[in-house]
């Protein structure tokens, strides 16, 4: 169906979508897709008409009214949607894995284009769901899955294409930054800050996967994907997350010139790439460091560029709306242009892990010992036999009985810092209390 535009006098094709879902994201689109009407059909020189939306219950509150001020149907039948042949684009906005695997898949296998928001998803079955729209001729996007409103996944896809991404890294979950910011400047236990983040609706009643570092771990999956070419899986991903992370830790990394974040990186090393999510000491004059609340960060080494940072708002309705949105716009044009069923991310090649022995950094270590003599001098010769130097050291005041000991290290290998552990965790007299990465 074509529509004439009275300012042009041109004939614009039609093209419609529906939307799966009409949450904080989904109910972000209608809103939209109506603001930027003109300048969407000037980009793309095609009418864009929301047709859709399917809902649990399309008699809730939320739904009705949305449905009744942008003019579009609401139905609680999937097969309402795939049957639709006039449906050319379909945006997956319910998150979780099922229904919404089987969602997309459908779509791609009836020929019709793919937007999604769903990291979880893409994390674990993006291989496959890229496989069907390749096969199939379609478009599948999902700009909006990686730090809500940061188009990071196109800079590195378009802007970057022609670099060589070393290292990426940086904060990707806006719950976690957001208590940690609490922590820090309000001085909240882990506790008080997770209270006050639910109660903001920034963090789930059940915050697992934002706490645990899950959440950064499915993000840095598809960020090592589209930096690096490689498919690695979640469990190739070393995760940990803030739960248990103390406040005594946070103002030690204060007293040593360092803010506390957590922080999802992957690099390429000879080759081979790693990954890991985790509490990391972040030097007080790096950009990251100033990341405070919700905020989302990414920073970038590369060859070409060298150092690039992106930052923004990392989750939310107009933020995340707003990458659907690009990615509706793109494909759009690539209907236009008929030059539908290209990758998003066509960078591949094997996958290979880089082994522990050559994963290289700085580590904080905080340790309990009994406060007496000598206990330094064992702390330092299990150490030694790791061939682990101090960088910092500082020990603080004891309670009577026992004294906390906090050291840096120079920069050694992962297998190097598990070595150590393993020696505090074999020792009666040394308790390992926490330790992690320095940046």
């Amino acid at each position: 169906m074509r529509k004439v535009d009275r300012g042009t006098n041109t004939l614009k094709q039609r093209l419609t979508i529906a939307v799966l879902g009409l949450g904080t994201v989904g109910g972000g689109v209608p809103a939209l897709l109506e603001k930027h009407r003109e300048k969407i059909s000037q980009v793309t020189g095609m009418e864009v008409v929301l047709a859709k939306a399917l809902v649990k219950d399309k008699t809730e509150e939320k739904p009705v009214q949305l449905a009744k001020e942008f003019g579009f149907e609401l139905t609680e039948n999937f097969e309402d949607i795939i049957n639709d042949k006039e449906i050319q684009i379909v945006a997956e906005l319910i998150g979780g894995i099922e229904p919404a695997r089987t969602f997309i898949k459908r779509s791609l296998e009836s020929g019709k284009h793919v937007i999604t928001a769903n990291k979880d998803l893409i994390a674990q079955f993006g291989p496959e769901l890229v496989q069907i729209a390749k096969q199939q001729k379609c478009d599948l996007y999902y700009e909006a899955s990686v730090a809500g409103g940061i188009p990071i996944l196109r800079t590195i896809s378009n802007s970057l294409v022609a670099d060589s991404i070393e290292k990426i890294y940086g904060i990707v979950n806006g719950t976690t930054n957001f208590m940690l910011t609490k922590m820090l400047l309000e001085k909240c236990s882990y506790e008080e800050a997770l209270s006050e983040a639910q109660s903001l609706g920034f963090a789930e009643s059940d915050p697992t996967n934002d706490v645990d570092g899950i959440d950064a771990a499915y993000k840095m999956v598809i960020l090592t994907q589209f930096s690096f070419g490689m498919n690695i899986s979640v469990e190739d991903i070393d995760k940990v997350g803030i739960r248990g992370l103390k406040a005594e830790d946070i103002e030690v990394a204060q007293q040593l010139g360092y803010v506390i974040k957590l922080l999802g990186s992957a690099e390429m090393t000879d080759g081979s790439v790693s990954a890991e999510v985790g509490p990391v000491l972040v030097p007080k004059y790096h950009p990251l460091a100033s990341v405070q609340n919700e905020m989302n960060g990414v920073f970038v080494n590369s060859s070409g560029v060298g150092e690039s940072m992106y930052y923004g708002p990392g989750a939310g309705e107009k933020p995340t709306a707003t990458s659907v949105m690009s990615d509706l716009i793109t494909i759009a044009k690539n209907i236009r242009m008929e030059t539908t069923g290209h990758q998003f991310n066509l960078f591949n090649q094997e996958t290979k892990l880089t082994p522990a022995e050559s994963i290289f950094s700085k580590y904080y270590v905080a340790v309990e010992v009994p406060d007496q003599q000598g206990m330094l001098l064992k702390i330092t010769r299990l150490m030694t036999e790791a061939g682990v130097s101090f960088d910092q050291i500082l020990q603080q005041q004891s309670d009577g009985k026992n004294a906390r000991v906090v050291i840096i290290t120079h920069e050694i290998s992962k297998a190097q810092m598990e070595q150590v552990k393993c020696s505090f965790e074999a020792s009666e007299e040394i308790k390992l209390k926490s330790s992690y990465r320095v940046l």
